[in-house]
Parts: C-alpha cells; sequence; structure tokens
C-alpha cells in the first residue's frame, strides 16, 4: 500500500505534465487551458446534479428504516470525484469523469467489499482476537450483581407458597 501511495505522489503528477505537453502540443496553449476550466465547471455541474441525486436516495432509505450504505458510498465516491474534476489535469479529470458513473461505482463498492471481508477474516472476523472468528460460539466475560434483595415491611423472610390444585 505504502508503495501505491508512494507512486501516485510521484507518478502522477509526472503523467498529468507528459498530458499537459501533448495535448498542448495538438491544440494549443490556450486551449487547453480553456479544456480544463470547462471540465472543472462541468464536474461541479455533475456533483451538484448526481449529489442532490444521491441524497434523495439516503433519505428514501432513511424513511424505510434502512440505513443508507450503497448511497454513503456513493457520496463518498462523489466528493471524490468532484476533488479530482476541481484538480487541474487531464487524467484526474478523466478519473472524476468515471466516478461519475454508477457502474463504476458499483465496481469500487465490489472491491472495497471484498477488501474489508478479507481483512476482516484475516485479523479475526471483528472479535479482536486474532484467529477467533465471531462463530466460534465463545462468549468471555465478567459480571457484578448489582441489584439489591428487596425489603419486606416486616423482617422475615419472603416465602412464595404454591399450591397445586389438581383435581382427581
Amino acid at each position: 500500500m505504502g508503495l501505491f501511495i508512494l507512486f501516485f505522489l510521484i507518478g502522477m503528477p509526472i503523467l498529468e505534465i507528459a498530458v499537459f505537453i501533448h495535448v498542448g502540443e495538438r491544440i494549443g496553449l490556450f486551449n487547453t487551458i480553456a479544456v480544463v476550466f470547462i471540465t472543472a465547471i462541468a464536474g461541479t455541474a455533475l456533483l451538484r446534479w448526481q449529489g442532490l441525486s444521491v441524497l434523495g436516495r439516503a433519505q428514501e432509505s432513511l424513511r424505510e428504516n434502512r440505513f443508507p450504505m450503497e448511497e454513503v458510498f456513493d457520496g463518498l465516491c462523489l466528493v471524490f470525484a468532484g476533488a479530482l474534476l476541481l484538480t487541474p489535469g487531464f487524467v484526474t479529470d478523466t478519473m472524476g469523469f468515471l466516478m461519475f458513473l454508477p457502474p463504476v461505482r458499483v465496481f469500487l463498492r465490489g472491491l472495497g467489499g471484498r477488501f474489508i471481508g478479507n481483512r476482516a477474516r484475516r485479523h479475526g472476523a471483528g472479535t479482536g482476537y486474532p484467529g477467533r472468528t465471531a462463530n466460534d460460539g465463545i462468549i468471555d466475560g465478567d459480571f457484578v450483581d448489582i441489584t439489591e434483595p428487596k425489603e419486606t415491611g416486616d423482617k422475615k423472610p419472603q416465602t412464595i407458597e404454591h399450591t397445586d390444585k389438581t383435581e382427581t
């Protein structure tokens, strides 16, 4: 994971500069700058439109008493897409526009779910103990009974009488 982040921080600016140079040679400097501004404006409009749509779906899920997990993930993807579109560059713009497509978000949600599932299995399925799964059926704990005995008006011990009245 560390190598990926390092590559991203070093490789992305180099890649963006190379694409800027190539596009600038093809369409000219001012057209290249205009395209960067247009993609930022289009990204902002798309973010607002799809963001409101996701917010509406999340509210509908909450009305149905269902946690809006897919909508939360979609909202995070849209925020990330908006940040990518506001960052100058053609590669980041392409990645941002792709994240606006619902099939891409479904794919990313599946990848994220598998990643989290694999980590949970490797680390004990959330039990807090490495190697132990949630299905062991073992509950380890201590307790202290803090209830006080009921006091009766007279100091005699409380007894319950039971008579069995069955007809023979």
